[in-house]
């Protein structure tokens, strides 16, 4: 049974709304996600096709910083990247801009060289095959001081850009894990009642449709998932299905959601990291979220996480 069927059914048994639904939030005005391709830019207004086909014009505010690879007036960036934009007062002004902007993250298969860059194929799981990245030499500092093991069998998670069909690693989106992908610390025995709601890191993911709302979980049931590898992870989350509804809390900036589970988080599963971004948050990442949801929810796509608290919606 697809996920969509599979949502639409439990929410008609237990009289739930099928749309993702905002929760209410201490924040400062809601947030719009917004993607799709530049078609026009000047210093004060963007214009850009949506993936339906549709056209969206927004105000660029005073204050908007866009990134493309690195820190840009949004003025600059060219006609044809791929967008992921946040945007206020319903959607008309444009206060982020994330250009052509990719994330890879996955388990290191081979790494090879090309004069001063580094390329590495990584394996994404059992859902999203194989990538390959560039680490240009620019960024092979910041890169490896954070990822010190180029070695198969290690984890790897970098930010960056994709353009002509190449993927760019320009920023670490976490300390690499010290152990080696199948090694995956075992949950604290404090760990082990039901709880109704579980902290850590979510991130999020490129490997979503564009402007898709949804959550990517790493414990959900084999047979449910058609995946050998679901169900591992550092921290004490339960067991849910596709098509549940998950509830997502950002600590850091007071928003919350409740999105539908639409993908295995199984390689998100295996990172026993921790987000820093607003005190530390325990370690095992509890959800990777769809980029228009992660925005939506106030996370900034280059820092690549924030502290959440995830439980049934």
């Amino acid at each position: 049974m697809g996920v969509e069927r599979r949502h639409a059914l439990s929410s008609a048994v237990l009289g739930r709304d099928t749309a993702p639904r905002p929760l209410p939030e201490t924040g400062t005005g809601p947030l719009t996600g917004i993607t799709g391709e530049i078609r026009d830019v000047s210093p004060h207004l963007l214009i850009v096709e949506t993936p339906e086909g549709g056209e969206e014009r927004l105000v660029i505010a005073p204050w908007a910083v866009a990134w493309r690879g690195r820190a840009v007036a949004p003025a600059d960036l060219p006609v044809g990247s791929r967008v992921v934009i946040r945007a206020r007062q319903s959607g008309r002004v444009a206060e982020r801009i994330w250009a052509d902007i990719t994330r890879v993250t996955g388990v290191i298969r081979s790494v090879g060289t090309d004069g001063k860059d580094v390329t590495v194929e990584l394996d994404c799981g059992p859902h999203r095959g194989t990538r390959t990245v560039v680490v240009p030499y620019a960024a092979s500092g910041r890169i490896r001081v954070r990822h010190p093991q180029f070695d198969p069998g290690f984890l790897f998670d970098a930010i960056g850009t994709r353009t002509g069909g190449t993927s760019r690693a320009w920023l670490p989106a976490t300390s690499q894990p010290p152990y080696r992908a199948p090694a995956v610390p075992r949950p604290p025995a404090g760990y082990g009642g039901v709880q109704s709601r579980v902290s850590g890191p979510a991130t999020w993911s490129d490997a979503f449709d564009d402007g898709e709302a949804g959550a990517a979980y790493p414990k959900l049931e084999r047979a449910d998932a058609d995946c050998e590898d679901t169900g591992v992870s550092c921290t004490g989350l339960p067991y849910l299905a596709l098509g549940s509804m998950l509830y997502v809390g950002n600590v850091c900036e007071g928003r919350s959601a409740v999105l539908p589970i639409v993908a295995c988080g199984c390689v998100a599963g295996r990172f026993c990291d921790r987000c820093v971004e607003c005190g530390t948050s325990p370690r095992g990442r509890v959800a990777e979220l769809s980029p228009v949801s992660f925005v939506e929810l106030g996370g900034d796509l280059t820092t690549g996480c924030f502290n959440a608290r995830v439980g049934l919606g």
